[in-house]
């Protein structure tokens, strides 16, 4: 009986991550919008995949390939109508040292993995998860994203080869050094044109896609005047590759799977960071995260058969996408449609394209990832968010991605549970009147203590507890108010039950009032509820607990015996 629930379990989970009819409503309603929307990004497109292609190291062709293969099948089969897929600056920087240490065949088969493990995070329902990626580390990854593609883009603009390395600053500073020896103006040239008329061009007319007429003229002017110094692509094959996994070494996974996590984990980052950026530029569009790993994990599969590198969704294409009206998933495949036409029949005139003119593309398109008004926002926001931002950019910097996020979250986490821990408190109060003369309850005073527990009694703030519980002036009984305690795990357990033993030993008595259900499993396990519960004795509100207090004094012989007894505080005002 078990065996079958679950395989139809995993039918019904797979089931909800294909594409429905209501994708192919959605593609009807407004067709020539969307085609219109699919050829504008297209255009914006060819320049992208053709830069982060020469900048992976594995060259232009296998950009292309990664758009076209990726793009459609992200398209397709992803949780977003809008999202356009394809080869990014932020994988790229990612792939520059794989193929360092790896290889060609090592990027393609990481892309394989990360891809199979995309579409494992999809089966167990893991995109929600990332939605909990703080504000801050975002804006720091963008940040440190955007300065790593700049930077990777300065052999080529300066038109020197590419140095050795895979650290981008050390890379950066030698082909400085070479240019400076042999400068080649025709390439900075061409890139300092092509960004200039990107950044400018974009703020008059926002709406015209001044990156493909920039690398048209800067190709033009580079073939009429015979400008050899402008190095072209080179040669691209018309068409793509057929389908082949002769790239694939079984015995190179296990060291492949350390690169791989890390792509997979990048992908899935940018993917879903991507489509709710979207799903934010939009009214009544809201992406399936799920459905999103799914889509882009079958594209990552499919794209290294082809040649492709691994691919994410990629936030500046589709929001290229929104703007131009785009309203389905028909524009998404229009865009890779489009350029798997250019593929075949345009090669020879891409395969002309300056490199100088591309690398002026992606400078462009790195500068204008920075948001500089939600970067002075959230470094006023509070000293943390600027703190975690600034590390998570320098980590990207100077470290890799997946440290940089590992860093920024560990830091936000930890910042996070002092802010928590800091609201927790252990307040002394007054004992509640109830039922006894003012000189009975100045008596009682003098031999019980109240404190009331406010917050969170975990980890991180439990140790505190223990340092003002233990330092108790000598009275015989201390009462302990835990009905406002929020949440209590094992280690504030076990100092709370430290802090009662010390009292125990200095022959001060400890009871508890109002312990909840949920805290009662948590204190019985480490032997806690014992000891704030001397001889079974549980006192559901601070006046009962006052008076088992006094029965034990009497008993004891520190009170005299009181002989009559008069009603004591209600429930509501004991809890207070």
């Amino acid at each position: 009986m078990t065996t079958p629930t679950r395989t139809g379990r995993t039918w019904a989970r797979l089931a909800a991550l294909l594409p429905g009819r209501d994708d192919l409503t959605q593609m009807r309603r407004n067709p020539r919008r969307d085609l219109l929307a699919g050829l504008t990004v297209a255009i914006v497109a060819l320049p992208l995949a053709l830069g982060f292609g020469v900048s992976s190291g594995l060259g232009a062709e296998a950009g292309l390939a990664t758009a076209v293969v990726a793009g459609a099948l992200a398209a397709v089969f992803g949780g977003s109508n809008l999202q356009v897929s394809g080869p990014t600056g932020a994988m790229t920087v990612v792939l520059v040292p794989i193929v360092a240490r790896y290889g060609p065949g090592g990027v393609l088969t990481v892309g394989l993995m990360a891809g199979l493990m995309l579409v494992g995070l999809a089966l167990l329902r893991a995109g929600k998860y990332m939605r909990y990626v703080p504000a801050p580390v975002v804006e720091g990854f963008t940040l440190g994203i955007a300065c790593v593609i700049g930077l990777q883009q300065v052999p080529n603009a300066l038109g020197v080869p590419k140095p050795e390395g895979d650290r981008v600053l050390v890379v950066t500073w030698r082909a400085v050094e070479a240019f400076v020896g042999s400068p080649n103006w025709t390439a900075a040239g061409f890139a300092v044109a092509v960004a200039a008329v990107m950044l400018v061009g974009a703020r008059l007319r926002p709406t015209v896609p001044f990156s493909i007429l920039a690398v048209i003229a800067a190709t033009v002017v580079a073939q009429l005047a015979h400008l050899d110094a402008a190095k072209p692509i080179g040669d691209l094959p018309a068409g793509l590759p057929a389908p082949s996994l002769s790239f694939l070494e079984l015995g190179s996974l296990g060291t492949l799977l350390a690169p791989a996590v890390a792509v997979a984990a990048l992908a899935a980052l940018e993917s879903l960071l991507s489509a709710s950026v979207a799903d934010g530029m939009t009214v009544g569009q809201q992406h399936d995260p799920d459905r999103e790993l799914f889509g882009q994990g079958l594209a990552n599969i499919v794209a290294p058969l082809f040649g492709g590198v691994p691919a994410t969704g990629a936030i500046a294409r589709t929001a290229v996408n929104v703007r131009t009206g785009a309203g389905s998933r028909l524009a998404a495949l229009t865009h890779a449609a489009i350029l798997a036409v250019i593929v075949f029949a345009a090669a020879p005139l891409v395969s002309k394209i300056p490199l100088a003119a591309l690398a002026g593309v992606l400078l462009a398109t790195a500068i204008r990832m920075v948001e500089v008004g939600s970067l002075r926002a959230m470094a006023r926001a509070t000293r943390s968010d600027a703190l975690i931002l600034v590390l998570t950019a320098v980590a990207t910097l100077a470290l890799d991605l997946v440290y940089a996020v590992i860093i920024g979250l560990v830091v936000a986490g930890a910042l996070a549970l002092r802010a928590v821990a800091a609201q927790a408190r252990l307040d002394q109060v007054p004992l509640d009147r109830g039922d006894h003369s003012a000189e009975e309850h100045a008596l009682l005073a003098e031999h019980i203590v109240a404190y009331r527990i406010d917050g969170p009694l975990f980890f991180a703030a439990a140790h505190r507890f223990l340092l003002e519980l233990t330092e108790v002036a000598d009275v015989r009984v201390v009462i302990l108010r835990m009905s406002r305690v929020s949440t209590i795990d094992a280690t504030g357990a076990l100092v709370l039950k430290d802090a009662v033993e010390k009292l125990k030993r200095r022959g001060i008595l400890v009871v508890a009032s109002g312990i909840r259900a949920e805290q009662r499993q948590v204190l019985d396990s480490v032997g806690a509820l014992d000891l704030l519960c001397p001889g079974g004795r549980e006192y559901a509100t601070t006046p009962e607990a006052i008076r088992g207090a006094r029965h034990l004094l009497e008993f004891s012989g520190v009170l005299p015996a009181v002989s009559a007894r008069r009603g004591g505080a209600s429930h509501e005002e004991a809890v207070r």
